[in-house]
């Protein structure tokens, strides 16, 4: 087929040339239908546990969609005239976001007070612009001594403040009601901030959505033109290099340039039309693309310029270029392609996206290596400056015999480095944090970094803890159980706040016994709590009522722990603890298993990392069945698995020793670089099987000449590679930078290993085979003896 194709396009260039630009303004049409997406829900399969439970969660109480605004006064303490002031503007203000239906603060957090025999609720500051300092004396403290506000919306030190805005989105357009919430949001921060003396910040679940978007759109706007520099930048050099033409520097970059744009532009086009939205991972595929796209031209061209600096024309060297090349170039654009493939076994379905972009972009690539390229080549002039046979690939050839002298030692070396970066692969932590996805720099981690430090933690696990019956939530038994449960979480080491109705049924029985402390506790009377409960509702103004702890039938209430930190062991083990305390001291029907989005990124990492364990495996499978069978020998399709598997599992133990955190896009890196790096065993098994059958040379002979053949395009490539991969580590994703820079790594050892390991290996498993052939040969003759 691929003999075909390529005999076709060397024959008929002009037809080929159309024919392309046509099937590529096809697919390239569907690009304006991208949608960029603002939703971390993305990340999440439809059928995922953990999101289910976060939606069970959002339908039985108040949206969990949020914004915190963080104000700081610059006089160093909130309960300042001009402190209040600047909240109370705020929270009157919040209202009028889009979408808004609750916003709290501490201006309008509803105090209630006793009076003789009245319940009094009102605003813990009705009224800021006149308010005494003894007013304040008394708002700060009861905020730093009420349960609800302390560590959430106020701390001891009261230097800061937050207030938390509730929205409920309509679902109908998130890609416009996003926007238009974080546009006003922002708006209103900086019209605040210029009418008082303060310092605001923004967090919350809606900012970290348009912080997805953002940073995704910057790298495409940033990193692809980056990475396409770089990318023409090496070409060229490459091409004169390869030629010492200056004419075939420019047609042979632009050529190459072709295959990459049109690989490109066919894969998100019909990304596009099937409708693929925009997500961090996707925001790759364009840089991946660009890279692989690059390798398949690369072997094509070093062929073709080694033919025709040896004499040969233009025709007959692309020709012999492809003869040579178009079983290895298939061959590694299917094995990368099943790599790539094999990112739909991931739990994340931004993943299987990417995967499948890229996947498209590769089989792309490759039929523009084989059609579009040598009618370019054939079309364009070229100029090869000729040289000598023995003076061509000198660098090459004496790698060659540097090898084969210190094979030995090779050998033994590359054993013991194996080994010891192995051992460190368990050092690897699997630890998700939605915030942490961005480097410290961008203006979400450091404005939620700041909340986290001076307020209050954005991680979260909340609970709905049902009583069974409807207006249960006021029986006695209830609330004892609900009220230990609290306290145990309160005092767990991983949490520092703990939102609960009990606070509240302890604060109205206060209030109902003439605000006498000794009566802070649960009422032991059901009726009565639930009178209790009827008044404090009736009491509350609009928008500030119970829905966001109770549900609408009174049979369950929401606890919401806020975590000490985010990392993902530690809010997984709180869950877990959670859990057995409710096992075993709760009734069967106030078990929950908590939910949150941070529990949601909790587990997707773990998640992803065995099904892409399974991905991985099965990759291994296909890939090494695949270069059996094109190879025509099992012994070598096996011996294919060891420098397939050493980069990927050497890197991941350089990572434990050096980082130790892998995170959901890294757990995809095992896959996805398992078929470009068995490009590098691909082609230089071919060339060396290729000059032991075609040529009958020996092993050393037939390494010298895969040295020669491949040798150069593989160092080209793993720099064009290397240098594209490692342009991600300098997003602002950390999904991005860590993906790029882990799988950099993978590339240069892939090349490390096959230079240094691969030869050594190939010659002590050849003096195995002599020895074992000799013996059995010894042994027939004695047999017939």
């Amino acid at each position: 087929m691929s003999s075909f194709l390529s005999d076709f396009s060397m024959k008929y260039r002009f037809i080929t040339l159309l024919i392309i630009c046509c099937a590529v303004f096809m697919a390239a049409k569907g690009l304006p239908r991208t949608k960029i997406t603002s939703d971390f829900e993305i990340f999440f399969s439809k059928d995922n546990p953990e999101l289910n439970a976060y939606h069970d969660l959002q339908e039985t109480y108040t949206k969990i969609d949020s914004v915190m605004y963080v104000v700081t006064p610059n006089s160093g303490d909130v309960f300042t005239k001009e402190g209040m002031l600047a909240v109370e503007a705020l929270t009157e203000a919040a209202w009028e976001l889009p979408h808004s239906i609750r916003v709290e603060s501490l201006s309008n957090y509803q105090h209630t007070e006793a009076e003789e025999d009245d319940l009094l609720v009102d605003s813990l500051i009705p009224d800021a612009s006149i308010a005494t300092p003894e007013d304040l004396a008394k708002a700060k403290l009861i905020a730093t001594t009420e349960p609800t506000l302390l560590n959430r919306l106020i701390k001891t030190d009261t230097k800061t403040t937050g207030v938390f805005v509730t929205f409920s989105l309509p679902g109908v357009d998130k890609h416009k009601e996003v926007p238009e919430v974080v546009t006003a949001a922002r708006a209103l921060k900086a019209k605040i901030a210029a009418e008082h003396d303060v310092d605001m910040k923004l967090s919350g679940n809606i900012m970290g959505n348009t912080a997805f978007k953002e940073y995704s759109l910057l790298d495409l706007k940033t990193l692809v033109p980056t990475a396409f520099f770089f990318a023409l930048v090496c070409i060229a050099i490459y091409m004169y290099v390869a030629s010492g033409s200056v004419i075939t520097l420019i047609t042979g970059t632009f050529a190459t340039v072709c295959i990459i744009i049109t690989s490109i532009l066919t894969a998100q086009g019909i990304g596009s039309w099937l409708d693929i939205e925009l997500s961090p991972p996707v925001a790759n595929a364009p840089t991946i693309i660009l890279t692989l796209a690059i390798a398949d031209s690369i072997h094509i061209l070093v062929s073709f310029f080694q033919s025709m600096r040896k004499g040969a024309t233009k025709l007959d060297a692309i020709r012999e270029s492809l003869r040579l090349n178009h079983q290895p170039v298939l061959l590694t654009s299917i094995t990368t392609l099943v790599g790539f493939m094999t990112l739909n076994f991931s739990d994340s379905p931004p993943f299987h996206d990417f995967g499948n972009i890229v996947a498209m972009g590769i089989a792309a690539a490759w039929l523009y290596s084989i059609t579009l390229l040598p009618a370019l080549m054939l079309i364009l002039p070229v100029r090869v400056k000729p040289v000598k046979e023995d003076e061509s690939d000198t660098a090459m050839s004496k790698l060659a015999e540097w090898v084969i002298l210190r094979q030995r030692g090779l050998f033994v070396t590359f054993t013991a480095l194996i080994a010891i970066t192995f051992s460190f692969i368990p050092a690897n932590n699997i630890n998700d944090v939605w915030i942490e996805y961005f480097d410290k720099g961008t203006w979400i981690r450091d404005e939620s970094d700041f909340m986290r430090e001076n307020l209050t933690n954005t991680g979260t696990i909340q609970f709905s803890i049902s009583s069974g019956m409807e207006n249960g939530i006021s029986n006695p038994e209830y609330l004892a159980k609900l009220e230990a449960f609290s306290n145990w979480l309160l005092d767990h080491h991983h949490v520092t706040h703990v939102l609960t109705f009990t606070d509240v049924m302890k604060r109205l029985n206060k209030n109902m016994h003439g605000d006498d402390k000794t009566y802070y506790t649960l009422p032991d009377d059901q009726e009565l709590a639930s009178q209790y409960l009827l008044l404090y509702e009736l009491s509350l103004p609009f928008g500030l009522d119970l829905n966001n702890q109770i549900n609408i039938n009174k049979s369950a209430t929401r606890v919401v722990a806020t975590v000490k930190s985010s990392d993902t062991t530690e809010l997984l083990q709180l869950q877990q603890d959670a859990m057995n305390w409710l096992k075993e001291n709760a009734t069967e029907s106030m078990f929950d298993r908590g939910a949150s989005n941070d529990v949601m990124f909790a587990y997707i990492g773990q998640r992803n990392a065995r099904s892409m364990l399974l991905g991985s495996t099965v990759a291994l499978f296909v890939i090494s069945v695949i270069i059996a069978i094109s190879i025509r020998s099992f012994r070598y399709g096996i011996i294919s698995l060891i420098p397939n598997l050493i980069p990927v599992a050497a890197a991941y133990g350089i990572w434990g020793m050096t980082v130790g955190q892998i995170g959901l896009s890294l757990s995809v890196v095992s896959s996805m670089t398992m078929g470009i790096v068995v490009d590098y065993t691909v082609h230089f098994l071919s060339k060396y099987l290729r000059a032991k059958r075609e040529q009958g040379l020996s092993t050393e002979n037939a390494i010298r000449y895969a040295f020669n053949t491949v040798g150069v395009a593989l160092v080209v490539t793993t720099i064009i590679l290397t240098v594209n991969f490692g342009i991600l580590f300098f997003s602002s994703f950390a999904m991005n930078s860590d993906m790029g820079l882990l799988t950099a790594v993978t590339i240069i050892i892939a090349l490390i290993i096959d230079f240094l390991f691969l030869p050594p290996l190939l010659l002590k498993l050849d003096r195995r085979k002599q020895k074992l052939l000799k013996k059995k040969v010894q042994k027939e003759a004695l047999t017939t003896a």
